[in-house]
């Protein structure tokens, strides 16, 4: 049976960079958030997801309004909860049916920013979580997304402390310098591979 192993890490810690590598070694990848951005294009998932904010959260041309939604939900821990009950059941099924498609892969990668915080973790075989100091997180996110520390602090705080995410993970990779990070991934893919 195809093993699951979850990757995870807070924003800016580098888990995008690191499953891109993945991928490039062969194993499948599969990108919770992306998955997730596709599903919320769909009309249905738009109106049950207007549904629950009282601000019009949609653009001109009837999409959602990810930057609207986000400053609305990284304030509002309820509303950030609402919102994932719709959209997490959906990418949950998604990732199950596209799991099938890979069944005589030894493993796949799950990649999700949020596994702890899900309960996603049970699911999976082991856990690589992708660290970094948060100083260096902070500069990432803020560069990445054009954004301020207080935004980006609050983000933060909507996500599980590394400190209690290393105690429930399999692997810890320090993202700070790539090459030594490539490394990192490289012996865990041969532990992986070996067991």
């Amino acid at each position: 049976m195809t093993k699951i192993i979850g990757l995870t890490g807070g924003i800016g810690s580098g888990k995008s960079t690191v499953a891109k590598y993945i991928a490039s070694k062969g194993v499948p990848v599969y990108i919770a958030d992306d998955e997730a951005r596709v599903i919320m294009l769909n009309e249905e998932v738009i109106a049950e997801i207007q549904a629950v904010f009282s601000d019009n959260i949609l653009t001109n041309e009837n999409t959602l309004d990810r930057v609207k939604i986000a400053n609305i939900v990284f304030n509002n821990p309820d509303k950030l909860k609402e919102l994932n009950e719709i959209v997490h059941p959906k990418v949950k099924k998604h990732f199950t049916n596209w799991l099938k498609r890979h069944k005589k892969d030894p493993f796949i990668v799950k990649e999700v920013a949020i596994l702890f915080e899900t309960g996603g973790d049970k699911d999976c075989d082991a856990v690589i979580l992708v660290t970094a100091p948060e100083e260096i997180r902070l500069q990432r996110t803020i560069t990445r997304d054009n954004s301020t520390v207080d935004n980006v602090k609050k983000r933060m705080n909507n996500q599980l402390p590394d400190v209690e995410k290393v105690k429930k993970s399999t692997f810890v990779i320090n993202n700070i310098n790539l090459e030594d990070t490539y490394f990192q991934v490289d012996e865990i893919l041969k532990m992986l591979n070996n067991s």
